[in-house]
């Protein structure tokens, strides 16, 4: 006995690694579709959701991804015991057997029952929980350290905290009930069961003959029988509820790409290239109007073009159209004379460096975060991005130079950038892409605007013949660029250099001009 329960065990505690490593490479696939599908995607809200539904279901060693194997295991084996004690009491009364079953089968509904609304709420309840966990992270993130403080946050978001959680209590509160309900039932039934059994047996000691073991052996087994057929019930609820959610997994992973990404045409490799947007119109999704509307640019190769207009003119939804993260709803973005959506995705997001209005920091080295990678880093390459960035002086007085870790999320004792060190940062990774075409949609936002002089003159001098796009409100910062294009309202209502575009008093970009320089002249 000590031997079998010996062996169990050690069956139990070493086939659990192989099931972790199932839900591990499930995991692994899940992050790699979110870190691979087209950027569209992101957005989109059944995405989303069957991204939630997908990391909810490898959760942890109870979800399906991994318990689904002890789920068929417990099948088998409730089958198994099903039929040999199905064995004993074929020989007792047929009316017993119907009585069991029948009170099972009630039981079995009932539990039936709370199973579905459990699981047909679990949306509901995760939904609860997502909003406790994000208000919980909130209240405790380093970014927001400054506003609760300053603005006072700390009571508006207990009580936030505090009503979703009173929700989250009520909910909880009725799934108990049912499930209490569901408890006093199943006890009714049992105690009926069982009470059915214990006279049925009597009588047949007493009329029969029937002796002790036999009595034990009959009542044991009605008792376990009952068990084993809500055992194989309840499993194969369970089976089919972890269907659906490895169904969930499945779908998310084969979710549709709109984009063409290794079944798409190679970048033409080693050439100058020149972007043209060809009667382009964009719509983002749930929008009722076009953010860009009939649009005709062309980028020649090595141009330094500026963008330049008020909030909302469609600077930043220009550039996603450029990179390849978004399709024009209505006309086309060509490379070389070739739409972008016959190439493979992935080459095509090579060819750009880009630094965007949002950007993430990781909290790895400096090193690190420059080259995006902690292999075979070229530090001589990063010292001389970092040098070009105007950040020198920042990494020297760091503890440990380009070794120090950004951030104090995972290292303690890692280094606080300010917001101008940080978009200095970026920049320098921007940089050691080396790429053929180099954006930056507002890439020194925070700096004053000598220093963002001194960057965009020095990477007038880095670019070389490179191709450049830069956003930037300040137009001062634009006088270098070859041309520079007005956006108003989602077109582009005017183009032309510096001197050009100033000299015309008529212009929009006159008027920006003019409103900016007095802020400065006075």
């Amino acid at each position: 006995m000590f031997l079998t329960l010996g062996f169990r065990d050690y069956i139990k505690a070493n086939t659990i690694f192989p099931r972790a490593g199932v839900r591990s490479a499930i995991i692994g696939k899940i992050a790699f579709k979110c870190n691979t599908t087209s950027f569209p995607n992101t957005l989109d809200a059944d995405f989303i959701k069957l991204r939630e539904k997908a990391h909810m279901a490898c959760a942890g060693n109870s979800e399906a991804t991994e318990s689904v194997w002890q789920t068929v295991t417990l099948l088998l084996q409730n089958a198994g015991g099903l039929l040999v004690y199905l064995a004993i009491l074929s020989r007792l009364d047929p009316a017993l057997m119907a009585v069991v079953i029948v009170t099972c089968i009630i039981s079995f509904l009932i539990s039936r029952y709370v199973n579905r609304w459990t699981f047909a709420h679990r949306d509901t309840r995760e939904i609860y929980y997502a909003k406790k966990q994000y208000i919980s992270n909130k209240a405790e993130s380093v970014e927001l350290a400054k506003d609760i403080r300053i603005f006072g946050l700390q009571d508006w978001l207990n009580d936030l905290l505090m009503n979703v959680h009173d929700v989250y209590l009520d909910y909880r509160l009725k799934e108990e009930r049912i499930k209490l309900m569901a408890d006093i039932t199943e006890a009714v039934m049992t105690a009926a069961r069982n009470g059915i059994a214990y006279v049925y047996l009597i009588r047949m000691a007493l009329r029969e003959g029937l002796g002790v073991p036999e009595f034990l052996l009959y009542f044991t087994a009605v008792t376990t029988f009952t068990a084993w057929v809500m055992g194989l019930l309840q499993q194969a609820v369970r089976l089919q509820e972890q269907s659906l959610d490895i169904s969930c997994v499945r779908e998310f992973l084969e979710y549709p790409e709109p984009f063409r990404f290794e079944e798409g045409k190679p970048v033409p490799n080693g050439e100058r290239y020149e972007l043209r947007l060809e009667n382009v119109s964009f719509r983002y999704p749930c929008a009722r109007e076009d953010t860009i509307r009939n649009l005709n640019l062309i980028i020649h190769p090595g141009e330094k073009l500026a963008v330049v207009g008020l909030n909302g003119a469609g600077k930043t939804t220009l550039v996603r159209l450029l990179c390849g993260l978004f399709d024009p709803t209505q006309g086309r973005v060509l490379l070389n004379g070739q739409d972008i959506r016959e190439f493979n995705r992935r080459e095509y997001y090579g060819l750009f460096s880009a630094v965007f209005q949002e950007f993430s920091v990781l909290d790895v080295t400096v090193a690190e975060n420059i080259a995006q990678t902690n292999q075979q880093i070229d530090y001589d390459r990063v010292k001389s991005c970092i040098e070009n960035a105007g950040l020198s002086g920042t990494v020297a007085e760091l503890p440990n130079g380009l070794e120090t870790h950004v951030g104090r999320e995972v290292y303690l004792d890692g280094a606080l950038f300010s917001g101008g060190q940080t978009q200095r940062l970026i920049l320098a990774r921007a940089l050691y892409k080396n790429a053929p075409v180099l954006i930056l949609d507002e890439p020194t936002a925070a700096l004053d605007p000598i220093a963002e002089a001194e960057i965009y003159s020095r990477l007038d001098e880095i670019t070389g013949d490179k191709t450049a796009i830069y956003i930037s409100h300040r137009l001062s910062s634009c006088k270098f660029c070859d041309e520079i294009a007005v956006f108003h309202e989602g077109c582009l209502i005017e183009k032309g250099s510096h001197d050009e575009l100033v000299g015309n008093k008529d212009s929009k970009y006159h008027e920006l001009w003019t409103a900016q320089a007095q802020y400065y002249t006075e």
